[in-house]
């Protein structure tokens, strides 16, 4: 993970690994900045997915991580924010794993913190928030629907993660649910 999409943000570990990698896999997300950390020399496999465009699947992801893997030294799957959080990350691990490539994580800083963070607001403002809850509005088919009720029940901060174009629904399912008209929100 390389954090929220600024290279100063990223860690040394990753940007070491960057240097060293024979190949470097990455999303439509991530910028010139940190892919310039990367080895002039190494394979650069642009895997970006563009919303409501033809593209890689995560299957075809997959299995040039596991090619890449087989045939190289070091190659570096980078993902923005942390490759766990809502970033399909444990799938690729998994993916490598069962076919026998060692995998080692980085993580990154996600944006669910630091996009808060970088806008001025603490999600775990003493005597406001005792905690945050962080969700994703992109559901997949078959998986449970969000209780937006339990949510709002929770008091907790809620970072709702690519909800931009479902911000409206998810303010009237909220307010539906019992959220103050009022409550602060950040988008």
């Amino acid at each position: 993970g390389v954090g929220p999409g600024d290279a100063e943000l990223m860690t040394v570990k990753a940007a070491r690994l960057l240097g060293e990698a024979d190949a470097v896999v990455y999303d439509r997300l991530i910028g010139d900045d940190v892919l310039d950390y990367a080895s002039p020399v190494a394979e650069r496999h642009d895997v970006g997915k563009i919303p409501g465009r033809p593209g890689p699947t995560q299957d075809d992801i997959n299995d040039l991580l596991v090619e890449l893997g087989r045939r190289l030294n070091t190659v570096v799957r980078v993902k923005g924010g942390d490759p766990f959080v809502f970033g399909r990350g444990i799938e690729e691990l998994r993916a490598c794993e069962t076919a026998g490539i060692p995998v080692q994580v980085v993580p990154g800083i996600t944006s669910a913190l630091a996009g808060p963070l970088a806008g001025g607001i603490s999600v775990t403002e003493r005597g406001v928030s005792s905690g945050v809850c962080i969700v994703t509005a992109s559901q997949d088919a078959g998986s449970e629907p969000l209780d937006w009720a339990a949510l709002v029940r929770s008091g907790l901060t809620i970072v709702v993660m690519m909800g931009a174009t479902r911000a409206a629904k998810i303010r009237d399912a909220l307010i539906g649910e019992g959220l103050a008209a009022d409550t602060p929100a950040a988008v």
